[in-house]
């Protein structure tokens, strides 16, 4: 088999890993929006869903910075190394020491938060001190929510194990257990509570400790199962707990710059009137669904292919990889922001318009929506560029980036806020996104890692023609945005189904008729 074919087919085996995480992202985002959808029709946009979304977002917050951020992207390139280039044993040990380390760290952060939440409650929410009641029952939620950092940090150590040995779907399916729980929180259980929003706090707990078990038997089938031990600091520590901690410091902050800005929306929002925290976790959900589905999966199964392609020194396939996500990226990324930004008041009205959540709440989401919709294409693409500093073990890059990034963040929050109030803070976010993933771009080229592959031009005449087709079969259906709210719900899914299909068929045989091809897509 000569080198092109060798890399093509390997490129179609990234592309098949791809797929699979999509599909159960997939089957976790829609589940994620059943779950949204139930929590808004309970319990609308109020004092108490304000409190949770607050109480929810510290953990969720630290889990996305630490177990899928920085440790992520610091752990998969040191174990890559070890398994491309040393024993089953000395990759056993690795997982040992960083189980034991990991279970520790964790073990001894959960034990401060549940004691001071409080007190954490006010970092995140300081707006909330002037509301007592909010406050309290946030600060009684974060002690139950907060220990499922500690489960779900675990849990992305394990899945982080099993993706470095080609295993994708265990923990691309495992989000599916914490909508379960969620949903069945809200409808079933809220009402034993003396505060049924706390129910809610319970089941984010439940699930993190299932989706930990969900994935220790694949450990045990790849020979694999942490035996946890603590790597001391110091001379003592295990070079590989070493070299992880020594390229996570920096990552904490660069990969999750986003993370960051989104979680200063919070703190900002706290001050606004209620139901501006919902209103803006409402419309982010929204926008995580094609963020999840092609950004993430794409970064989840992209950084261990780079990481053993640079162990290898393949730096064409490295470069030819990372061409291949950004297109991804923009297939999926230019129609769904277009179709979120064009269709946020239908989009909002059939997920999220019955019970407690009012015609209002649609359209102060249905803003942010828009705004957060601007940028999706930037933060999707973070998450495809960030991976080539990670995979070459370079981390003070993206945090010189990640810093600049959050600072015209502020900047713009700032200026924004005022005319714009919760709308202003989800426009900042998606402003500085585009200049994170700029100079990440930017960054790579300069490195002489990242260089475009032929045919950038005729992608994006495709692109941007079947993108037309799209939004022109869109406008052609279109019905007054007050007519969704006073339609019954078989109305609303019916004319929401026609103009989605129809317009994600325009698209695809747009691109067709222009030549695109699958497995033009597929391959690099």
């Amino acid at each position: 088999m000569s080198d092109q074919d060798e890399g093509s087919k390997k490129q179609q085996g990234v592309a098949r890993s791809a797929g699979i995480v999509s599909a159960f992202t997939m089957l976790s985002r829609v589940l994620g929006l059943m779950r949204d959808v139930t929590i808004a029709s309970v319990f609308g946009a109020s004092m108490g869903a304000d409190a949770f979304f607050v109480a929810f977002k510290v953990p969720n917050f630290m889990r996305r910075l630490f177990a899928e951020g920085a440790f992520a992207q610091a752990f998969v390139p040191v174990l890559s190394e070890y398994k491309t280039k040393r024993s089953h044993e000395e990759v056993q040990e690795l997982v040992n020491y960083v189980a034991g380390t990991l279970a520790a760290i964790l073990g001894l952060l959960t034990v401060v938060a549940v004691l001071t939440a409080s007190w954490l409650i006010v970092l995140f929410a300081p707006g909330f001190l002037d509301e007592p009641d909010k406050l309290g029952l946030a600060g009684e939620m974060l002690r139950i929510t907060f220990p499922y950092l500690f489960f779900i940090s675990l849990t992305a150590f394990a899945g982080s194990v099993l993706n470095s040995y080609g295993q994708f779907a265990v923990p691309a399916f495992a989000p599916v257990l914490l909508n379960i729980c969620l949903i069945s929180a809200a409808l079933w259980f809220s009402p034993l509570f003396a505060h049924p929003i706390t129910a809610l706090a319970w089941g984010v707990l439940i699930a993190g400790v299932f989706q930990l078990l969900l994935h220790l038997p694949f450990l045990i089938k790849i020979h694999l199962f942490p035996k946890p031990k603590f790597s001391p600091f110091g001379s003592q520590q295990h070079d590989g707990v070493k070299q992880i901690m020594t390229l996570m410091l920096p990552a904490l902050f660069g990969v999750s710059v986003s993370q960051i800005n989104l979680l200063l929306d919070t703190v900002l929002a706290s001050f606004l009137e209620t139901g501006s925290v919902s209103w803006l976790y409402f419309s982010d959900r929204l926008v995580e669904l094609p963020l999840g589905v092609i950004g993430i999966a794409l970064a989840t199964v992209i950084l261990p292919s780079l990481s053993q392609k640079h162990a290898a020194q393949s730096s064409t396939e490295f470069a030819k990889t990372l061409d291949w996500a950004m297109r991804m990226v923009l297939l999926v990324g230019v129609p769904a922001a277009l179709a979120l930004f064009v269709l946020a008041e239908p989009i909002i009205t059939v997920l999220f318009h019955r019970g407690e959540f009012d015609a209002r709440s649609v359209a102060m989401s249905a803003q942010s929506l828009r705004a957060y919709s601007l940028g999706l294409l930037a933060f999707m693409l973070i998450k495809v560029l960030a991976p080539g500093y990670f995979a070459r073990q370079d981390t003070k890059t993206p945090v010189k980036i990640g810093i600049k990034a959050m600072a015209a963040n502020m900047v713009f929050n700032l200026i924004l806020i005022w005319p714009l109030a919760h709308v202003g803070l989800a426009l900042a976010t998606s402003l500085s996104a585009f200049m994170n993933a700029g100079w990440l771009l930017l960054g790579l080229r300069r490195q002489g890692v990242f260089y475009f592959q032929p045919g950038w031009g005729v992608f994006l005449l495709r692109l941007g023609l079947a993108s037309s087709a799209m939004l022109g079969v869109i406008f052609f259906l279109w019905s007054d945005s007050r007519l969704w709210l006073e339609w019954g719900l078989f109305d609303r899914v019916w004319n929401m189904g026609l103009m989605v299909t129809s317009g994600a068929g325009a698209f695809l045989l747009a691109f067709y008729c222009l030549g695109g091809r699958y497995k033009d897509v597929m391959a690099h």
